[in-house]
């Protein structure tokens, strides 16, 4: 999957809690900014739906996702939050940090490539679980 043209979808309620959090966060880590940057204008193309049309399995707030990074080959298990929420400790990683931003919107068995801090890294959403 072309993570270059294909865009995000995204629920109204996700859309505006995130670009709150875009222009209200303090930005004391250079790549997460980079990385907000780069959500920014994801945010601009992506398709925005009712709650009651998102498909279950897109990545969303809130969601519990199983992600690969194939280059690693290591699985990541972890919860996208609101940076308020967020807890390495727990797995829950903000939708500003640099993983965050490169699922958020994807659906399950979409490769997504995304500049982390460790370069650039192609991922594959291997689980996607929302309540």
């Amino acid at each position: 999957m072309n993570t270059l043209t294909t865009p995000i979808i995204l629920s109204k309620e996700d859309h505006d809690l995130i670009i709150f959090y875009l222009r209200n966060s303090n930005w004391r880590n250079p790549a997460d900014r980079q990385s907000a940057d780069k959500l920014e204008a994801e945010l601009k193309r992506a398709k925005i739906v009712s709650k009651s049309n998102l498909h279950e399995n897109i990545v969303r707030l809130n969601s519990y996702v199983k992600v690969r990074d194939l280059e690693a080959n290591r699985l990541m298990k972890l919860m996208i939050v609101t940076p308020d929420k967020s807890n390495l400790k727990e797995m829950k990683i903000s939708v500003l940090s640099p993983i965050g931003t490169a699922l958020i919107g994807y659906r399950l068995g979409e490769y997504v490539k995304w500049k982390v801090p460790a370069g650039d890294r192609l991922f594959v959403i291997e689980d996607v679980i929302n309540d």
